[in-house]
């Protein structure tokens, strides 16, 4: 049964009453799996929609959904929409990025969570001193280049919205956690049903 209340806008999106894929659960190689049999077996014809639930996963399987929507997007013209439930923490909002602001949409008390990328690496230097430096070189230039992809992620998770992004950066190392309205609020989102 739709709720209907004065403040639900449930109403005013019936397409989001059924997604076409609907995800749940962590970021990984069975979600990615799943997600493109659902995508497969979806109508071809008028707006797709997306919706997820999850604690966060693998950022890279999140931005390789978030290309597939965006390059369906973009060959077909084809609308997505996206649907956040409950929870859509770490790599969901990378998910989420991939969607113009104008296409997504929280249920009511969802949560986003962003935050840094973190790493954990062990380094073991070994062997002659001349080529350890290339081993530590390696490394940085690891940690580099997944800040450049960060912030990637960051400045499309902003673009649209009210949040500028350097305010993303200075509130992601702390875990930022934005209710559905704050999102609203803050047009991280088009809005909340």
């Amino acid at each position: 049964m739709t709720d209907t209340s004065p403040q639900s806008n449930a109403r005013n999106y019936p397409l989001l009453a059924s997604p076409h894929i609907q995800l749940h659960g962590p970021v990984d190689d069975a979600m990615y799996e799943n997600f493109r049999t659902q995508l497969v077996n979806a109508p071809v014809d008028g707006p797709l929609v997306l919706s997820i639930t999850t604690l966060g996963g693998d950022p890279e399987i999140a931005r390789a959904m978030g290309d597939n929507i965006r390059l369906l997007r973009e060959y077909t013209d084809r609308e997505t929409l996206f649907l956040g439930k409950v929870a859509v923490y770490s790599a969901g909002a990378t998910l989420m990025s991939a969607f113009p602001v104008h296409s997504r949409f929280l249920t009511k008390h969802t949560r986003l969570m962003i935050h840094e990328r973190s790493m954990q690496s062990t380094i073991e230097l070994n062997g002659p001193l001349n080529t350890l430096s290339y081993t530590l070189r390696a490394k940085l230039n690891e940690i580099e280049d997944s800040i450049r992809i960060q912030d990637e992620g960051f400045r499309d998770i902003v673009a649209g919205s009210k949040v500028a992004f350097e305010d993303l950066k200075e509130r992601a190392p702390n875990n930022w956690y934005i209710e559905a309205e704050e999102a609203l609020s803050l047009g991280l989102v088009l809005d909340v049903i």
